[in-house]
C-alpha cells in the first residue's frame, strides 16, 4: 500500500513554514496532496484558484506532489482520495496544543487514518498567514516569506 498523506489547510497564503514542513516530509511518503480547505463562511485574501495556481508552480516538477481544494471534512477527503495520514506542521507548543486535539477528533472519525506532526524548520518558526496577510493588506513586501516560485502582486 502506497504511503499518501494530506497537507490540509487554507494556504492564504503558502508560506516558507509550510514549505519547510513538505521539504521535510517529501522522503516520508510517496505521494503527498496539499489540500486547500475551502470555508465559506470564511473571508480569504486569495481566491482559491490563486492559491492553486501558486503551489502548483513551486512544486511543477516534483511528481509526487498534488495540490487539490475540497471542502467536506479533512478525514473525508482522506478516505476518498485513499490516503492514510494527515500531514500537520508545528511551530510551537500552541500549534502542537490545538492539533493535538483535532488529531484525537480526526481518530475518533476513522482509526485507519494517523497524523503525522512535523516540526517546521526554526528559521520559519515565527511566520504564520495570518501575520503574512496583514503585511500584503498594508502594502509590505512579503517576498521574504513566501517561496521563491510564488508571485504575490504588490
Amino acid at each position: 500500500m502506497k504511503r499518501n498523506a494530506v497537507f490540509p489547510g487554507s494556504f492564504d497564503p503558502y508560506t516558507l513554514g509550510h514549505h519547510s514542513v513538505i521539504e521535510k516530509a517529501l522522503p516520508l511518503f510517496d505521494e503527498i496532496t496539499i489540500a486547500i480547505g475551502i470555508n465559506s463562511t470564511k473571508k480569504y485574501a486569495f481566491s482559491v484558484d490563486q492559491r492553486l495556481q501558486w503551489i502548483e508552480n513551486v512544486y511543477k516538477n516534483e511528481p509526487s506532489i498534488k495540490v487539490k481544494a475540497f471542502q467536506e471534512l479533512t478525514i473525508e477527503f482522506c478516505q476518498t482520495n485513499q490516503c492514510k495520514y494527515i500531514l500537520r506542521g508545528l511551530r510551537n507548543s500552541i500549534d502542537f496544543q490545538y492539533e493535538s486535539n483535532i488529531a484525537h477528533m480526526n481518530h475518533d472519525l476513522d482509526q485507519d487514518i494517523e497524523t503525522v506532526f512535523m516540526l517546521c524548520n526554526p528559521a520559519y518558526a515565527a511566520i504564520n498567514s495570518s501575520i503574512v496577510r496583514e503585511i500584503y493588506k498594508n502594502g509590505g513586501d512579503v517576498s521574504q516569506f513566501i517561496p521563491e516560485k510564488m508571485t504575490i502582486p504588490l
